[in-house]
Formats: structure tokens, sequence, C-alpha cells
């Protein structure tokens, strides 16, 4: 990281230059000392600390689309992301969306990309103009309006898909089965974990979260 203006600056405590990374390592020690009281070690803390960054930066790296921005630009392609998931969503493949048999309307859509109906049906719509989706009569119930990729839409999402598995496939044909069968396991475990843990861990550490709220609260109230 960089250090303010290039210049070490120096701790009124250690009288030591303090840049940037070991400052906050000092903050961190201070946040694995208030844990421990609460009953996380430390080394449970340092184990987190590692997990969040990696997690922060890949999100990070995630959030820009890489993969499918090259793809689109590799295919030259007259799509933006967002008109690209949701002809992945029509597709829905079963890797990604579970085994879902039912036909796709624009509110199956809006639900397994979780966006609003209106900006589904806008996005489904700018399709139909580019000809790479259409609509059909269901064949459920016929006063029910259906969508469905063309040949065209297809063929899109079959090429963005191969070009992404290629670059995916070519990164993991390096790892061993074995740490393949280890990986995944662990990645799922921690993917359910991250979109239960607004409510999963409520109850046990509520108490120790109010009590960092108050704090907070009081901080803030003396400042003003």
């Amino acid at each position: 990281m960089h250090i303010a203006q290039g210049i070490p600056r120096v701790s009124a405590r250690s009288r030591h230059p303090v840049t940037e990374d070991n400052e906050i390592g000092s903050r961190d020690d201070v946040m694995k000392e208030n844990l421990a009281r609460d009953g996380i070690a430390p080394e449970v803390t340092d184990r987190a600390l590692t997990l969040d960054a990696i997690v922060q930066q890949w999100r990070r790296r995630v959030q820009k689309r890489e993969l499918g921005r090259m793809a689109l630009r590799e295919l030259d392609l007259p799509l933006d992301l967002p008109k690209l998931d949701v002809l992945i969503a029509i597709w829905a493949p079963s890797n990604e969306f579970g085994r879902d048999d039912t036909e796709t309307m624009v509110s199956t859509i809006s639900t397994r990309l979780g966006i609003d109906p209106s900006r589904a049906s806008r996005l489904v719509s700018d399709l139909i103009n580019l000809g790479y989706v259409k609509r059909a009569v269901s064949q459920q119930d016929a006063r029910r309006t259906v969508v469905e990729l063309t040949e065209a839409g297809q063929a899109i999402v079959d090429a963005v898909r191969t070009i992404k598995f290629l670059i995916l496939g070519e990164f993991l044909a390096g790892w061993s089965a074995e740490e393949i069968e280890t990986f995944i396991p662990m990645l799922e475990r921690y993917s359910h974990w991250a979109e239960q843990a607004e409510t999963m861990n409520a109850g046990v550490a509520q108490p120790e979260i109010q009590k960092v709220a108050a704090k907070l609260r009081a901080k803030l109230g003396g400042e003003g």
C-alpha cells in the first residue's frame, strides 16, 4: 500500500516509522484482543482476516465481470452484460440455476437474476428487437406468454459458455483431483454461509454486536 505523501510517519508512542500496513496490523491486534474476550481465538481471527482479504479482492474482480466482457469482445457481439445475463437466464443452465423444467416467463427471469420485473421486461424487449429472443404461447396454459431463445440467441449462449469454460477448464486442468474435490465443497459451504450470514449467526453473536453498536453510537454522539 502507498504511504501518505511517500514519507513514513512516526508514532508518538514508538518513535519508529509507521507505514499504513503495520498501522493497520496494529489496529487488527486491538480488534483481535477484543474478539478474544468474546470467545474468538486470535488464530481464528487471523484466518478470518486472510479469508476476508481474498474474498474482497475476488468480489471486486467478479464485479468487473472480466470473463463475460472478454467473451463479448472476442465474439464481437452487440450486447452488454445485462442482456447476456437474460439470455443465459432464459436458457437456465442447471449448474447455475438448478434443475428447472418450468417454462420461462419475464417473471421467471426476474426471479432467476434477482432484478426488478420491469427491468427484466425491458431487457427482454431489447433482445426481441435484436432477434435473439422470441415470445411464444405456453404449452401448459395458452393464456400465458413465455419467452424462448431464437436460434441466434442459443448460438450466442453456447459460444459464450464455451469460451468461459475453455478458460476455467484450462485453469482447473492444473489442479489435482484431490484439490478439486476438497475445494468445491468448501467453496459451496462458504457460499451457503455467506448467503445466510445476516441471520444464521445472529443468535450467537447478537449480544456482542449490540455492544459494538452501542459503543459506536456513544462515540459518534460524543463527537457530535
